[in-house]
């Protein structure tokens, strides 16, 4: 896997490098600035980046904004965020082109290599990865929510799953349930929302993104 890393910080920036090294990662680019950054996507089109969401020259959303702008060149383009704190706003801007590709980590997960590595893999292949933290501030709010607007217990269970990027049979794993019976709650899901038949990734993010729309309401 050909990975880019956008991070300021000159340890942290290779400490990262090492530990992807480490993982059988080759990174193509380390840089620490969003120009670098467009520059190594627009040239090693790599099979991911990791982005350090706050980089010069304010160190406020500088990352996010070449994120996103990366993507407007290149829709598509895997990006792994990573942050400091939880932003709402941020999560839901990193989404709204309801495309796959896209995740958003607390740094601190970065602790945990496999599932980091994971995680990584996953935004490579298309999906998304939100930090648990995200998506536990994102159903706490629901479930303060009008029951009209409520997913039922499990489908809110299989709601989060997939935030956090998991696949339907892990999903099952995790519940103790079928693929078959995943499959039904999301699609009671996608009823729910009001997501019409299309690609399945599509309204996959889609379904967490109305969710993020709902908390900021």
């Amino acid at each position: 896997m050909r990975v880019v890393i956008a991070e300021d910080l000159l340890l942290l920036r290779e400490g990262l490098v090492r530990l992807l090294t480490e993982l059988d990662c080759t990174v193509v680019a380390a840089v620490a600035d969003p120009d670098a950054l467009l520059d190594a996507l627009d040239r090693e089109r790599p099979d991911v980046a990791v982005v350090d969401i706050r980089l010069p020259p304010t160190f406020r959303d500088e990352g996010l904004r070449a994120a996103i702008e990366a993507r407007k060149r290149r829709p598509g383009t895997p990006i792994l965020i990573l942050s400091q704190y939880i932003e709402r706003t941020y999560v839901r801007e990193l989404l709204a082109d309801g495309r796959g590709g896209v995740g958003y980590l607390l740094k601190d997960r970065v602790g945990d290599v496999r599932q980091f590595l994971a995680d990584l893999r996953s935004v490579a292949a298309g999906g998304t990865v939100l930090d648990p933290q995200v998506v536990r501030a994102v159903f706490d709010r629901l479930a303060r929510s009008s029951p009209e607007t409520q997913l039922t217990p499990r489908e809110r269970e299989v709601l989060a799953s997939m935030a956090r990027g998991s696949s339907n049979s892990t999903i099952a794993d995790e519940l103790g349930i079928t693929e078959r019976a995943v499959s039904k709650y999301i699609n009671r899901i996608f009823a729910k929302r009001n997501l019409p038949p299309g690609d399945t990734v599509h309204r996959r993010v889609l379904a967490v993104l109305q969710y993020l729309d709902d908390v900021s309401a």
